[in-house]
């Protein structure tokens, strides 16, 4: 029987915090779990908007601001954040014109990966139980991680082909970041999942004509953002979910369906890169982990 966020435990007593949860997954993913009794911070860039979703949730639903693309505002939000139970890392943009963040990377794997990375590491101390992040389906078209020119400084910029390997590296990341915990006899997990083809507002800004057809295209492949948030509803709450598993649809190639197992490419399973991408990510964003 496919699991459904009717079977997530009671959630009283405990903090979630969910980046980009002024909308699409992260304000579905704000509401479920704030019905069940959490506590949830959302860690939004455009905080007006999100102030506005979190007066109609019913629940314990702050707002905290946190722009990924910016290091002096993740180590803002993590210098003020106080011990909480699990990190969502859910924010991201999708297919942009070329651009970088306010710290000079491009922008797609600036803010998916490396705003992530950095947030994580500076908070892992406070986070009592486990990390979610989002990876996508998406990171099957990367037919390599090129960890010698991340920032498109040397290559030509594709902006799809930006936006799978910085999902590449939200997965490689998860899988590392397990990897190291359980290494260390960290009792806290780190899962990878995706949501599937998700209809949200994240396929309306390339800023090309395409934002005027993806999205009725996506509504037609994929599912509503109340089903996509299942994988990650599924691995933040259930107390038995597998870390090593990588979750998400299992249905018409991964693009929608139940939460089950996923599978992934033999590039994102490559143990030699995960180090490489980490040692890159410290190095770039200046954050050291300490297990």
């Amino acid at each position: 029987m496919a699991w459904k966020p009717t079977e997530i435990p009671d959630q009283s007593g405990r903090t979630f915090v969910v980046t980009g949860a002024n909308g699409g997954l992260g304000s579905v993913t704000t509401e479920v779990l704030a019905a069940k009794g959490a506590t949830v911070i959302m860690a939004c860039r455009n905080t007006t908007t999100a102030q506005e979703i979190a007066a109609r949730i019913d629940g314990d639903v702050r707002v905290a601001e946190l722009d990924l693309s910016d290091s002096t505002s993740i180590r803002k939000f993590a210098d003020d954040c106080d011990a909480f139970d699990v990190l969502i890392n859910n924010a991201g943009v999708m297919n942009l014109p070329f651009s970088r963040t306010k710290d000079g990377f491009e922008a797609q794997w600036g803010i998916n990966h490396l705003g992530h990375f950095a947030l994580t590491g500076l908070l892992l101390d406070r986070i009592a139980d486990r990390v979610v992040t989002l990876a996508s389906i998406a990171h099957l078209m990367a037919p390599k991680l090129r960890v010698d020119d991340l920032d498109y400084e040397h290559r030509r910029y594709l902006r799809g082909l930006a936006y799978a390997q910085a999902k590449l590296c939200n997965l490689m990341f998860a899988r590392e970041l397990q990897r190291r915990l359980s290494d260390s006899g960290s009792a806290k997990r780190s899962y990878a999942v995706h949501p599937g083809a998700a209809a949200t507002d994240l396929f309306a800004h390339t800023e090309t004509p395409l934002d005027y057809v993806t999205k009725p295209f996506i509504r037609l492949v994929g599912h509503p953002p109340a089903m996509a948030a299942h994988s990650t509803l599924f691995a933040a709450t259930m107390p038995d979910a597998d870390p090593d598993v990588y979750w998400g649809p299992t249905r018409f190639f991964g693009t929608q369906g139940p939460v089950g197992k996923s599978s992934s490419t033999r590039l994102s399973k490559n143990k030699r890169l995960w180090e490489q991408l980490w040692a890159q990510s410290e190095q770039r964003t200046r954050v050291t982990y300490r297990f």
